[in-house]
């Protein structure tokens, strides 16, 4: 079996190393100097929505997936009669576009805020007299870890906020008052079969995921996270590693967002689930039966962005796992994370802790 992958990031590389303990081969597009899959696969180094590039994998691979939501659909649908492409371009073409997203869930009847579409300074004006304040603005497209997004706190923000994005469709959503953020990190093979990982409480710092723990101890909004993913993956005949990212306000649960990858609130999974996302993955794809997602003990992943302290490099304890992405230091950049696992919420919360840089607050 050879998997074609578009991107060779950290994402392309847990699924190539992945990949490896499957006895699969990985051959990856990526326009990246050094990209940190380049450890786990061969890398043609031409754009993501290169022809020949894209006509490669079609030709080679037996089955072609992607590790990050960027990748134009146009570029993936000239390829699709000649090879299967997992997910299925359609779910692409939904995460792309934040109205697009909004509009599947509406007719899903899974619970969102409120939002409206902007193209205009007036339609932001109107949204913010139907809506009501506050509320957040944001690009439509590409907008990732906090990026192209603005708060409208009060009636002089509006014209600072279209100044600031209005050179492209936007779309403005309530903001919710909400307890905590969960991600549901869900899998669907070819024959159908799902399975869903216990649901993963979010922090994030200045927009970017800072930590997550699992299992989240609330069976009422497990379940309704698990019909809320049941949802998605049948109407779009999903395929792959699915992560639906919800607002806990109360006993709701509110839509934010989908990515149709592996994700990286699901990083806990390599350690912390008895089969991790990436493996899962590359099962569904391969329409193979899918592993066990049960978490046998209390996980935690905190990122590492910016730098990887050197206490992290010589970490020796059990239970403890360092993945560092080969990546060059820089402000704001991913560039590894740390995995616990214990027997015990306390236990997990003292590891966490006594990790190099603690827990900074957020």
């Amino acid at each position: 079996m050879r998997i074609g992958i578009i991107g060779a990031g950290q994402l392309g590389q847990m699924l190539g190393i992945a990949a490896r303990d499957l006895g699969i081969e990985c051959v990856f597009v990526d326009p990246s100097d050094a990209p940190p899959a380049a450890a786990t696969g061969k890398v043609i180094k031409r754009p993501f929505d290169d022809p020949e590039a894209l006509a490669t994998l079609a030709e080679d691979c037996d089955v072609v997936t992607y590790e990050f939501e960027n990748v134009p659909v146009e570029a993936l649908l000239q390829i699709n009669e000649r090879v299967q492409i997992y997910p299925p371009p359609d779910a692409l073409r939904h995460a792309q576009d934040r109205l697009a997203e909004k509009g599947l869930f509406d007719g899903l009847k899974i619970p969102l805020p409120k939002y409206r579409a902007v193209d205009s300074l007036h339609d932001l004006q109107t949204a913010v007299e139907e809506i009501g304040l506050p509320l957040v603005v944001k690009t439509r497209r590409l907008g990732y870890d906090g990026k192209g997004q603005f708060i409208v706190r009060s009636a002089d923000d509006v014209d600072a906020a279209w100044r600031n994005l209005g050179v492209q469709p936007l779309i403005a959503e309530a903001w919710v008052p909400f307890d905590y953020e969960v991600s549901a990190i869900g899998v669907r093979n070819v024959d159908g079969e799902i399975e869903m990982y216990p649901l993963t409480h979010n922090e994030h710092a200045d927009g970017i995921l800072h930590l997550s723990r699992a299992p989240v101890d609330a069976p009422e909004l497990t379940a309704l996270a698990e019909i809320y993913l049941h949802k998605l993956l049948t109407r779009l005949d999903y395929v792959g590693v699915l992560a639906l990212e919800l607002f806990v306000a109360g006993d709701k649960l509110l839509a934010n967002e989908f990515a149709p990858r592996v994700h990286n609130s699901g990083h806990w999974t390599i350690e912390g689930a008895e089969t991790s996302q990436f493996t899962n993955h590359l099962l569904a794809i391969s329409n193979e039966a899918l592993g066990s997602t049960t978490c046998p003990g209390y996980a935690g992943m905190l990122n590492l962005v910016g730098e990887i302290p050197d206490e992290a490099r010589t970490l020796s304890a059990g239970n403890c796992w360092l993945h560092d992405y080969g990546k060059a230091p820089r402000p704001g950049r991913k560039l590894g994370h740390i995995t616990v696992v214990a027997a015990s919420p306390g236990e997990r919360e003292r590891r966490l802790q006594e990790l190099p840089g603690g827990l900074r607050k957020v």
